[in-house]
C-alpha cells in the first residue's frame, strides 16, 4: 500500500520514531557493493566503518558544524551583501566557520562569475583551514544549470528547457558530462542540478530551468542529466554530485507566482510530479533540494509527511537533503507556521533536513544545538543527518582529496570538441514551427532586414544563471559571450542599409529579459503591447518574406502576432552559441529538429497541458473546444517533411502486466539534407474508472535520417508503464480499450488481465 500523502499530518519526535523503524534499504549506486544494515542509522553505505569511526569521537558541535552551510560571502572580507569583487576569504571568518563552528559546506559564487585560477585559490585555502581531529573536508556547492555556468572558461550550453527540444537523452548526458567536467576543474564537486520539476503552470519564472510540461520527459532527461553530473563514480576527478531539485510540488503554483502556494491533489502529485524524482533516486543522486513553497497548505520545509514519510519510508531515498536559501528562517517571516528561529529549526530538522542554506549566520548552528542539548531533537536525528553528509563526502572522494586536482587532468577546457557539442546542443534547441511557403532556408545573397531585441547584447541568448543570478549584468554576462546576432548574419548575408528595399527577408527578433526565481515573476504571459505593436508596424510596411525570432523564459503569449508572419522559429535561452546556430539554420547549413516541450498557449487564461482531460477539449452541448493553443505540445517540422509512411501495432490483443506494447514506425526522410526526427508515441484509455486524459506520452525517440532515408523504427511499450493512478492511490491498469496515437495514426488496442 502506497504511503497515503493526505493522511493525518504527524510532527516532530512522535512521526520521526515511528517512520525510522521501518524505514527501507536501499542501495548506494557505488558500483557492485551492497549495502548492509548498521543500527543506529537509516542506511547502510559502502563507507559505513570510516564514517562510523569518523562519528564515534564527535561532540554535539562537530554534528550541528556538518548541518550548517554558509554563503561564501559569510566568509569573505567586507559585510555581508557589500563585499568588493573578486572575493577575498577573510581568515577571521574563515577560522571561526571551520575550526571553531566545524561548518559542514560552503555554497554560491558572490556576485559574478570567476575564472579557473580564482575558484582554485578560493576553493584550496578553504581546504586548507583544517579543523579539530577529526578532521572533516569542506563540501563546496554551486548552481551550475547550463554549463559551469559561474566559471568564466565555462561554455554556456542551452538552458534545460531547450535541451528538452531535442527529445535527446543522451544529448542531455553529454551536456551534463562537460559541465561535471568543467565544475571539477574548479575545484567545486557538488551541483544544485538538475530541476526536475515539471513545468505545469507556464507563468511560473522557472519553466527554463524544467524539461518541460511532460513527467516522462522530465524524467528521462533528468535521469540522464544525473548519469551524466555522477558517472558511475562520483568520485571520478571529472565528476560531481548532482541534486535533485525541488522536492515536490514547486511548479505548479496557483498564481504563478514563483514560492507561493500550490494545491495539488495527491492523484495529480503521484502522476505528474513524483515520476522524475522517483526515477532520479534510483538513478543514485547523492542529494535532494526542497521545494521552498508550500504544498496544500504546509511549508514543505516544515513537512515530515513529504520529506520523511513520502522521500524516506515510499521513495527510499537515503542521501543528503539540504534546504533552500534561507528557507527555515522563512518559516519565520513568510510562512508563519514557527513563533521564533529555534522553532523553525525544531521543525525543519525533525521534517528531515538534513543540510540548512542558512547561509549567512550561526543561528540555524546555535538554535540546533540548544535543541540537541534539551532532547527536543534527538541526537539520533543528528547522527542521521551527518552519516548522510559524510556518505557524500565520501563519495565524492573528498575524505581522501579534498583540494582540486591538478589542471593537467582537465585538458578539455575551451578545446574544440566541447565547442562542438555546444554547438550541437544550440543547433538541436530550436524549433521551427511555421515555414510558410518554405521561405527557409533563405536564398544564398539574401539581404536581410534585422529588427527587434537580442541584435546586439547576449542577455537573452543565455538566460539566467550566467555569469550571475539573473544574467543581464552589463559587465559579468557580456564576458566570453562571442559576437552579436547582428554581427553574426552580417557575416553570412548582406543585411539592407535602408528601409526602402521592402522586398527582402525581415527577421524580427522579440526577446524576453532572462530573470528567475521572484525577479522573473510575471502578472500577465503575453507579449509586451509595445513590442507587439512595433512588430505589427514593421510586418505592415514590408511586403517581403517575414521571419519571427523568438528567444524566450517561458512561452509567452503572441496574441495572434505569429500569424503575420511566413516563418515563425524558437528557442528557449539557447546558450552562448545560438546565435551561430541560428544563423547557420537561415542559411540551410541544417534543417532544424527541436520540437516543443511544453503546450504553447494562444490566450492568457487558456494555460492547458496537451494531456489535458476530455472535458477541456469539447463541450458537445455547445460544439465549443476548449483546447486551442497556439502551438501544440511536440510540434516542429525541419525543412522539408519526414513521412509516416506506416504505423502498425503487432499485436492488438495483449494480455497480463508483463505484456508488451509493439510499434512499428515507417518514416521518410523526403529531403536532401539529413534531418532529425523526433517520433511521440501518444496512448490514452478510452474508458476509465478516474477519468482519463485526452492521451498521454509514453514513449519517444529520436532518429536521425539521411537524405532520402526510409527507416523503420521498432517501440516496445511494457503495459505497466501505461498505468494510472487509480481511486485508491495505487498504480492500475484496467481492462478495456486503449489507442496508441503516433502523428495521424490512430491504432487501437485491448488489454486484459
Amino acid at each position: 500500500m502506497l504511503f497515503s500523502i493526505s493522511a493525518i499530518r504527524l510532527r516532530g519526535v512522535v512521526l520521526y520514531t515511528l517512520l525510522m523503524g521501518v524505514l527501507p534499504m536501499v542501495g548506494w549506486a557505488q558500483g557492485n557493493v551492497q549495502p548492509r544494515p548498521v543500527p543506529g542509522y537509516p542506511l547502510a553505505s559502502p563507507y559505513d566503518q570510516r564514517i562510523r569511526a569518523l562519528m564515534a569521537p564527535m561532540s554535539l558541535e562537530q554534528k550541528v558544524g556538518q548541518m550548517t552551510q554558509l554563503n561564501l560571502d559569510a566568509v569573505s572580507v567586507g559585510a555581508v551583501y557589500q563585499l568588493q569583487e573578486p572575493h577575498r576569504l577573510d581568515s577571521a571568518k574563515l577560522h571561526e566557520a571551520l575550526r571553531v563552528r566545524q561548518v559542514g559546506s560552503i555554497l554560491n559564487c558572490g556576485g559574478h562569475a570567476y575564472d579557473l585560477q580564482h575558484w582554485r585559490e578560493i576553493i584550496s585555502e578553504v581546504h586548507a583551514v583544517q579543523g579539530p581531529a577529526p578532521s572533516i573536508p569542506v563540501l563546496y556547492g554551486i548552481d551550475a544549470i547550463h554549463g559551469a555556468n559561474y566559471v568564466l572558461e565555462g561554455l554556456l550550453f542551452p538552458q534545460p528547457l531547450a535541451q528538452a527540444a531535442s527529445f535527446d537523452a543522451e544529448l542531455v548526458r553529454r551536456v551534463a558530462e562537460a559541465t561535471a567536467y568543467t565544475t571539477r576543474a574548479s575545484g567545486v564537486p557538488w551541483n544544485f542540478s538538475p530541476v526536475l520539476d515539471v513545468a505545469r503552470q507556464p507563468l511560473w519564472s522557472r519553466v527554463f530551468e524544467t524539461y518541460g510540461e511532460d513527467p516522462l520527459v522530465v524524467t528521462r532527461l533528468g535521469s540522464a542529466c544525473i548519469q551524466g553530473y555522477q558517472g558511475s563514480n562520483p568520485a571520478g576527478m571529472h565528476r560531481v554530485a548532482a541534486t535533485l531539485k525541488h522536492f515536490l510540488g514547486y511548479s505548479m503554483p496557483w498564481t504563478g507566482k514563483d514560492r507561493t502556494p500550490a494545491y495539488i491533489p495527491e492523484r495529480l502529485l503521484r502522476e505528474i510530479f513524483l515520476p522524475p524524482f522517483k526515477a532520479g533516486i534510483e538513478a543514485g543522486a547523492l542529494t535532494l533540494m526542497v521545494n521552498s513553497g508550500e504544498l496544500n497548505g504546509i511549508p514543505v520545509h516544515a513537512d515530515a509527511q513529504i520529506l520523511t514519510g513520502l522521500l524516506r519510508k515510499e521513495l527510499g531515498f537515503q542521501g543528503l537533503v539540504v534546504s533552500d536559501w534561507e528557507d527555515i528562517l522563512k518559516l519565520v517571516t513568510v510562512h508563519r507556521v514557527a513563533e521564533d528561529y529555534r522553532d523553525a529549526t525544531r521543525m525543519a530538522v525533525m521534517a528531515g533536513v538534513d543540510m540548512a542554506m542558512v547561509p549567512n549566520d550561526y543561528r540555524f548552528t546555535d538554535a540546533l544545538l540548544d535543541l540537541a542539548r534539551s532532547g527536543e531533537v534527538p541526537v539520533s536525528r543528528l547522527d542521521e543527518a551527518v552519516y548522510r553528509i559524510l556518505h557524500v563526502k565520501f563519495s565524492l572522494g573528498l575524505m581522501d582529496r579534498a583540494e582540486p586536482y591538478s589542471m593537467s587532468e582537465y585538458p578539455l577546457i575551451l578545446s574544440d570538441s566541447l565547442r562542438l557539442l555546444q554547438r550541437e546542443a544550440a543547433r538541436r534547441s530550436w524549433v521551427l514551427l511555421r515555414n510558410r511557403g518554405a521561405v527557409l532556408p533563405l536564398k544564398a545573397g539574401s539581404s536581410l532586414h534585422l529588427q527587434g531585441q537580442a541584435l546586439d547584447d547576449p542577455y537573452a541568448w543565455n538566460g539566467s544563471w550566467s555569469r550571475t543570478w539573473q544574467g543581464v549584468d552589463t559587465l559579468w554576462d557580456r564576458k566570453n559571450a562571442g559576437p552579436s546576432l547582428r554581427d553574426v548574419l552580417g557575416n553570412r548575408f548582406s543585411l539592407a542599409s535602408t528601409s526602402s528595399d521592402t522586398k527582402g527577408p525581415l527577421v524580427v527578433v522579440l526577446a524576453e529579459k532572462p530573470s528567475t526565481e521572484k525577479p522573473g515573476d510575471l502578472g500577465d504571459l503575453s507579449i509586451p503591447s509595445e513590442d507587439i505593436e512595433t512588430a505589427r508596424r514593421w510586418c505592415r510596411t514590408h511586403s517581403g518574406p517575414k521571419i519571427l525570432v523568438l528567444v524566450q523564459n517561458r512561452p509567452r503569449i503572441l496574441n495572434g502576432l505569429d500569424t503575420l508572419f511566413d516563418a515563425v522559429l524558437l528557442a528557449n535561452q539557447p546558450g552562448a552559441a545560438g546565435v551561430q546556430a541560428l544563423a547557420d539554420l537561415l542559411a540551410g547549413d541544417y534543417s532544424p529538429s527541436g520540437k516543443l516541450p511544453y503546450t504553447y498557449p494562444a490566450q492568457p487564461h487558456s494555460l492547458l497541458t496537451y494531456d489535458h482531460k476530455w472535458t477541456e477539449r469539447l463541450d458537445p452541448s455547445f460544439g465549443m473546444e476548449a483546447f486551442r493553443p497556439a502551438f501544440a505540445f511536440g510540434e516542429g517540422q525541419g525543412f522539408w517533411p519526414v513521412r509516416y509512411e506506416k504505423v502498425r501495432l503487432i499485436d492488438t490483443l495483449l494480455r497480463g502486466m508483463d505484456a508488451v506494447l509493439r510499434l512499428e514506425v515507417s518514416l521518410h526522410n523526403t529531403g536532401p539534407q539529413s534531418q532529425r526526427e523526433t517520433v511521440l508515441v501518444m496512448v490514452g484509455d478510452s474508458v476509465a474508472s478516474v477519468t482519463p486524459s485526452f492521451r498521454r506520452l509514453r514513449d519517444f525517440r529520436s532518429v536521425e535520417l539521411g537524405p532520402g532515408e526510409r527507416r523503420q523504427v521498432q517501440f516496445l511499450i511494457p503495459v505497466r508503464d501505461l498505468r494510472f493512478v487509480g481511486k485508491d492511490m495505487e498504480y492500475v491498469l484496467e481492462k478495456g480499450w486503449l489507442n496508441a496515437t503516433v502523428q495521424s495514426f490512430n491504432l487501437p488496442f485491448r488489454w486484459e488481465p
